[in-house]
């Protein structure tokens, strides 16, 4: 009995189910794998200038307590709740949503007063809020 050379040449290592397989795994890993973004945000937070501008008397000034009180123009808002701090912009402001609007809030008032402030003026329409600051004491 003699083999023919032709049946071993034809017999040779088939590559694609290797190169699907490798695929299959580089999709696999790229798909698993998780980047995980380490950044350090360094802020400097600015200071008020010694040359601030002074406000007019139609500026309409939200004061907030440290306990979390808004005042309105000097006048106390019954409740910290948007719909009060809501009727009390509308009672002063009227339909001027132009004038400019000072929030000054005390330094250790909760973060949520301030926002929730600013969202109430941004749906309201109002565009010109600005933040009270004190001077700096570094000089």
């Amino acid at each position: 009995m003699k083999i023919s050379n032709n049946e071993s040449e034809r017999r040779s290592l088939n590559l694609t189910p290797l190169i699907d397989v490798v695929f299959l795994l580089l999709i696999f890993f790229m798909v698993s794998t998780t980047f995980e973004k380490q950044s350090k945000l360094k802020i400097e937070l600015p200071e008020a200038s010694p040359n601030a501008v002074a406000s007019a008397q139609n500026d309409l000034i939200i004061a907030i307590a440290q306990n979390g009180a808004f005042y309105v123009n000097n006048n106390e808002v019954p409740n910290a709740q948007i719909s009060s701090l809501t009727k009390a912009l509308n009672a002063v402001a009227n339909e001027q949503r132009d004038m400019p609007v000072i929030i000054k809030a005390d330094a250790n008032v909760a973060h949520k007063h301030v926002v929730m402030a600013m969202d109430v003026l941004a749906n309201m329409g109002f565009t010109t809020v600005s933040m009270a600051t004190t001077k700096s004491q570094k000089q």
